[in-house]
């Protein structure tokens, strides 16, 4: 008789977030839950993880709306399950024991019954206060150690004896949980190492305690290692539904069924089901556009392990931001901050500080300018990294941010801190003059300024990539409306003409732009506008300010008619969700403020302007 090995369905989350950065609207994908409730799944991973905060950010959606209606599709008997940061629940930002608390309350009321709880860092202390409230609250606890691998030439940690040593320090804490989950995010373990912790976790936990192996395609050995780690005695692996799956994602569930068959384990599926649920799934997603990136595995992932669930984030945010053509050399400046941070593994939130810092190192230089994240990351903000990051990073960290380094438990310094907590998000509500619900409480805790964007109703839709059926259909026919100067033309394309509002006319059209063929029409085609006297002059009395980079106005800072001084701050933009600092060039009045909170800048949109 084969022995049945469970799975999780992780492609309405992590599949999301792996392929769409997370991007997507709760009523495209619910046909497809359905789906995969008549095939026999019946474990789903339903929130969480970025699968929270995306919500607010871009699809302008509840997230626990979503929960709810996830629950009532897949019904009272499916587990469901989300995905937990430790003590950062599922904000890039660490709380406090309140907000902690508060997140698993309301995660078990909108119909959660498991949460996979992990650290980044594997700082065991940041297990128990999340464990004690998600066992609290009543649900399931699934603790994790997190894994992945280290370059070639490297040591310091993430190999079979830092993981053993993880697991007992989560057992001598007295952390309570039901279930255990080795999660390798980057996809990078070497099947090897898989199977030598997995097979040493089954030797402390004893043959009945739930093991869980996670990992991503990425990397290019994700069958390899679920395989290995089946061998070597976990029960449960997680698997995606296409077309979520493979690359970035979990491997597909019916990849896996046909690696186990002629074996002695099964999935216990019925694979026609399957397939028919798959097809769903397809149609429901066919509008979505897939990144290719997000398809790809990669050889060089190993080198500089970006994990599946954060590299179509990162890069649909390079695109969000007109800056996708910078993406090699970030991936390329990652493997130097992963290396200099203390070797934190890979995954949320330490992932996006490994990205950030490798986004400043590209564009500013160096270290020239230190990522918030990263560098609280480096000074123990975050907890103790598996081995001491580089003692000259850490200086330049404590430098910049004006910070010392710190040993204290992370939910001792979140208490202490009064920028944080339930009475800052209540205070948050109060000033928008917003109900006091928990939901909206733990909303404005967790998303912060985006968060009251959203409850206040002036957050929209962005940053969804679909297609467009109309434009496809125009592009197709080759029909255009150009209005040029004002006026508006009707313009049909083919191969060899242009038809413009009816009339024919001979077309060619080359790459590049060739001086010397152009050179005929400049006196007819006009010359570009002088300015006048008048604005010249006021040129000289004004000065402009205009976005450094592309990215969301997230907080305005002054008014028009307020008097402002050289260097003083006038707003805040985010931009790969760091926040960033706009000063004042000079002293002056400002008399112009061009911009609106929530509003999405591009490089050298004008901001506003100090006379």
């Amino acid at each position: 008789m084969k022995k049945k090995v469970n799975f999780m369905c992780t492609a309405f989350r992590d599949g999301f977030q792996s392929v769409y950065g997370a991007r997507v609207f709760t009523k495209d994908f619910m046909p497809a839950v359905a789906a995969a409730k008549e095939a026999g799944i019946n474990h789903f991973e339903a929130g969480g993880g970025a699968r929270f905060q995306s919500l607010y950010f871009y699809t302008n959606e509840d997230a626990f709306a979503m929960m709810d209606e996830f629950r009532r599709v897949a019904g009272d008997d499916a587990d469901l399950q989300t995905l937990s940061r430790g003590v950062n629940v599922v904000g890039l930002d660490s709380q406090p024991r309140d907000v902690i608390d508060l997140h698993a309350k309301l995660f078990k009321k909108h119909g959660i019954s498991t949460i996979r709880n992990f650290d980044a860092l594997n700082d065991v202390n940041n297990l128990i206060d999340s464990g004690k409230s998600i066992v609290d609250a009543g649900l399931r606890h699934e603790v994790v150690v997190t894994m992945m691998s280290l370059p070639p030439n490297t040591e310091g940690a993430h190999d079979p004896d830092f993981y053993e040593a993880t697991l007992k320090q989560i057992m001598d804490a007295g952390i309570e949980f039901q279930s255990v989950c080795f999660k390798d995010a980057s996809g990078t373990s070497t099947p090897a190492y898989v199977y030598e912790t997995i097979k040493r976790a089954r030797k402390l936990l004893g043959k009945d305690m739930n093991l869980v192996f996670h990992t991503h395609d990425t990397a290019g050995v994700s069958i390899q290692q679920y395989v290995s780690a089946i061998e070597a005695g976990a029960n449960q692996v997680d698997l995606s539904m296409s077309p979520v799956s493979g690359g970035t994602c979990q491997p597909d569930i019916i990849t896996m069924w046909h690696a186990l068959r002629h074996t002695d384990y099964d999935l216990g599926i019925d694979i026609k089901k399957i397939r028919e649920a798959e097809a769903v799934f397809r149609d429901c997603m066919k509008d979505y556009i897939i990144p290719p990136e997000a398809m790809t595995v990669s050889p060089e992932i190993p080198f500089s392990p970006l994990p599946g669930g954060a590299l179509t984030a990162n890069t649909q945010m390079l695109r969000d931001n007109n800056m996708m053509d910078k993406f090699p050399a970030i991936v390329e400046a990652m493997a130097e901050t992963v290396a200099k941070g203390g070797f934190g593994t890979s995954v949320t939130p330490v992932s996006q500080f490994y990205f950030q810092q490798a986004f400043n190192n590209v564009m500013f230089g160096p270290w020239k300018k230190i990522a918030e994240g990263y560098g609280k990351m480096v000074l123990g903000y975050f907890g103790k990294t598996p081995v001491e990051p580089d003692a000259e990073v850490v200086k330049i960290c404590a430098e910049q941010m004006k910070m010392e380094p710190t040993t204290k438990k992370v939910v001792d310094i979140n208490d202490a801190d009064p920028k944080k907590g339930v009475k800052v998000a209540k205070e948050m509500l109060e000033k928008e003059g917003l109900p006091l619900t928990d939901e909206n409480i733990f909303i404005a805790a967790s998303c912060k300024e985006k968060g009251i964007l959203y409850l206040t109703g002036k957050a929209q839709v962005n940053g969804i990539y679909k297609v467009d059926r109309e434009e496809e259909a125009a592009k197709k026919k080759g029909e255009y409306t150009v209005t040029v100067n004002g006026k508006a033309y009707g313009v049909k394309l083919t191969k060899n003409s242009a038809m413009v509002n009816g009339n024919e006319y001979p077309l060619n059209v080359a790459f590049g732009i060739d001086e010397n063929a152009i050179e005929t029409t400049k006196d007819t085609a006009g010359s570009a506008p002088v300015a006048s006297d008048a604005s010249a002059a006021a040129s000289h009395e004004a000065v402009s300010v205009y976005a450094p980079m592309p990215g969301l106005i997230l907080r305005l800072d002054v008014k028009e008619g307020q008097q402002v001084k050289k260097n003083q701050v006038l707003l805040i933009m985010e931009a790969m969700k760091m926040e960033n600092e706009i000063y004042a060039p000079c002293d002056g009045v400002v008399t112009k403020i061009a911009v609106s909170q929530g509003q999405q800048m591009q490089s050298d949109d004008e901001l506003l302007v100090i006379s």
